[in-house]
């Protein structure tokens, strides 16, 4: 039997619209979660180039770690695959392809969290891996549709404004209610991690030594 090879530059004929870039990232990406769902590592890091690189940002290994060829990949999911148990493997735009290398974004979750992944392949194997943690699950940021109102725009008992919820944390965080986090120094950085902390529904609180966050910036 011989293998057959999808042409990136073809489009698909009118019974499947997915063009021939799209079909390659999603014949990888349903192979490579069939082999983690079965836990063989050995299948996965098969379907890397010899060579190929995975750089992870936390989803799998909770640090910023790079795994460079088939040995270190095998190794990693050895270690990691039991506790994160990813799944779900999905493109998330239409592929691209150029010069024999089909790239794509793809989603994923694991038990604990929702991640964003780029893929690049070359011959059929994955050249390149990016995988990166989004969301905790839980602790979803409080965008879009889930943002914090102004106002509840039903009737309820006791409801509240934003400015009201705003003033009763402020009263609240540190006295009655404690902190997850506190954060030492309320320039730039500290101000921005504190309101993605804030979006994502954890407890935070931020001091500075200056009178006013933001003086160390302004002070300067």
């Amino acid at each position: 039997m011989t293998d057959t090879k999808i042409n990136p530059t073809e489009t698909a004929d009118s019974g499947d619209p997915r063009s021939g870039a799209d079909k390659a990232i999603d014949s990888w990406l349903a192979e490579f979660d069939s082999a983690l769902s079965a836990n063989d590592v050995g299948r996965a890091a098969e379907l890397f180039e010899a060579d190929g690189f995975w750089r992870d940002f936390v989803a799998f290994t909770w640090n910023l770690k790079t795994m460079e060829g088939r040995d270190d990949i095998r190794d990693m999911l050895t270690s990691r695959l039991a506790d994160v148990r990813p799944r779900n493997w999905r493109r998330d735009d239409p592929a691209n392809a150029d010069s024999g290398v089909i790239d794509g974004w793809v989603t994923f979750e694991t038990d604990v969290a929702r991640g964003w992944a780029h893929l690049r392949l070359r011959d059929g194997k994955a050249w390149t891996l990016l995988t990166t943690m989004q969301e905790l699950k839980g602790f979803e940021e409080r965008k879009g549709r889930a943002r914090d109102k102004g106002v509840d725009h039903v009737i309820t008992r006791e409801r509240k404004t934003w400015l009201e919820r705003r003033r009763e944390a402020e009263e609240t965080l540190g006295y009655s209610e404690q902190p997850y986090v506190v954060i030492i120094g309320g320039g730039q950085g500290g101000i921005g991690l504190a309101a993605r902390l804030k979006r994502a529904g954890v407890p935070t609180i931020v001091v500075e030594r200056n009178e006013r966050a933001g003086d160390s910036w302004r002070k300067r």
